[in-house]
């Protein structure tokens, strides 16, 4: 054998040996990224499953009546919080035995706002607070005589259901002006607008605002505060929404 066939066997070798490790580079790297791809179908369709299996509350599809409530739900046997804040409404209802009472907090904050509206010339009674859920039965029994189930269920909570049964929500009248409590004539009134205009400085909001009753499940009540604290209470007036807005839940 030659000089020259020695040295050109080197050179095939090597050559032979960088096409074989090109290859199985190459191979190395398509099933890495078959791997991955397999990786991230498995990781989707395993999302897909669990939001099949256990889809949001929000989406979940219920049975409701004519009133807007939920067809065969029975009362809890404790009350609902979402991100802390007590919640009362056609479908969160309280248990029959939920007695807080008033809210004191709730009660300083209106006693902060009162005094600051006889600056501005007005005087506000919060003529309705607290009740239980036996005083819920009656009224609301009295309503059903009066207007009928259908009507009274647009602006009177069933018991259980009722708001004023957490102790955060005040009805507000101006003293002098008592024959427009609880009536939508107050929201025309001035002191009526100032109350809108300023109840959030003090923590409360309009429970169930004009334009809302889609969202909230009840007549726009002009009267009807609820107590949130000052933060949420600025953030609900800011965005113009309502409680289940803020929670991002169903009425």
């Amino acid at each position: 054998m030659s000089k020259n066939n020695h040295i050109e066997f080197p050179f095939k070798m090597m050559a032979s040996f960088a096409v074989f490790a090109l290859m199985m580079s190459g191979c190395g790297n398509e099933n890495t990224e078959n791997k991955d791809e397999q990786s991230s179908k498995t990781t989707e369709t395993f999302q897909e499953d669990l939001e099949k299996k256990d889809p949001p509350k929000n989406e979940q599809e219920v049975e409701r009546d004519a009133g807007g409530y939920i067809v065969g739900q029975e009362l809890p046997k404790e009350a609902t919080y979402i991100s802390d804040l007590l919640i009362a409404s056609k479908r969160y209802p309280l248990p029959a035995d939920f007695a807080p009472g008033e809210d004191p907090e709730a009660r300083a904050a209106f006693e902060e706002l009162n005094a600051a509206a006889v600056l501005e010339g007005y005087t506000f009674n919060a003529f309705s607070t607290y009740r239980s859920y036996d005083r819920q039965v009656e009224l609301y029994a009295n309503y059903v005589n009066r207007d009928g189930k259908e009507a009274a269920d647009t602006y009177s909570a069933r018991p259980g259901y009722s708001e004023h049964q957490t102790g955060l929500a005040f009805d507000i009248g101006e003293v002098g002006n008592e024959q427009l409590f609880a009536d939508e004539g107050f929201g025309t009134t001035a002191a009526g607008q100032w109350l809108e205009k300023n109840a959030h400085k003090y923590g409360f909001i309009m429970r169930y605002p004009e334009g809302k009753e889609d969202v909230t499940g009840y007549m726009h009540e002009s009267w009807h505060f609820r107590y949130v604290g000052k933060d949420i209470a600025k953030d609900i007036y800011k965005n113009k929404s309502t409680l289940e807005e803020y929670l991002e839940i169903e009425k």
